[in-house]
């Protein structure tokens, strides 16, 4: 059960620390659009709606008394799973000028570049450990082709951010989007 809650549960607690970790960095120089300057930066949590507690029906469940091949465990991981893959975005947010800050997960790589990527909100989310709920996951499309782009770089994004559902098989789904997405690098502020 242990490797449930390292796997599952506790990257949902790195949630928070993460995004305040993105807080302190700043863009490199680089020209951005009017609009997408004037948009106002998000938070990561403000994407998730303040009813929304995916852990509450297992608060009352003794998790370390499962064992990893425990029928149950291995039922709860995949309710746990199916209940972040749909978890509800906020509606309030849909088709407003958004900038989010996160880390990046390729969806295409080319020579020339990367131009569509999910936006996650820490470190390895989608390639180390499970994806995080639909509303922690942005589905981004670049307006350009962006040269030099990693998996897990951190970037800003901006544009217009929508409630749109895209299931990778192999990343996750994502509860949002932001087509013609401008895409800045970050450096760290200190």
């Amino acid at each position: 059960m242990r490797r449930f809650i390292s796997r599952i549960l506790l990257p949902a607690f790195l949630l928070v620390p993460a995004a305040a970790l993105l807080a302190g960095c700043g863009p490199e120089a680089g020209a951005t659009s009017a609009s997408a300057a004037a948009a106002p930066e998000l938070k990561w949590d403000e994407l998730i709606p303040k009813s929304w507690d995916p852990t509450k029906r297992y608060r009352n469940i003794s998790l370390e008394a499962l064992r990893d091949n425990d029928p149950r465990a291995i039922q709860m991981l995949d309710e746990m799973r199916a209940v972040w893959d749909n978890a509800p975005v906020n509606v309030a947010l849909d088709g407003t000028a958004a900038k989010l800050s996160g880390f990046v997960v390729p969806l295409d790589s080319t020579q020339d570049g990367i131009r569509e990527f999910l936006l996650v909100p820490y470190f390895g989310a989608c390639i180390h450990t499970p994806p995080p709920p639909a509303n922690q996951i942005v589905h981004v499309i670049a307006a350009e082709t962006f040269k030099g782009l990693h998996a897990m770089d951190t970037v800003k994004v901006s544009g217009i951010l929508k409630a749109a559902r895209y299931a990778s098989a192999d990343m996750g789904v994502s509860g949002y989007e932001i087509t013609s997405a401008a895409v800045e690098r970050f450096v760290s502020a200190r």
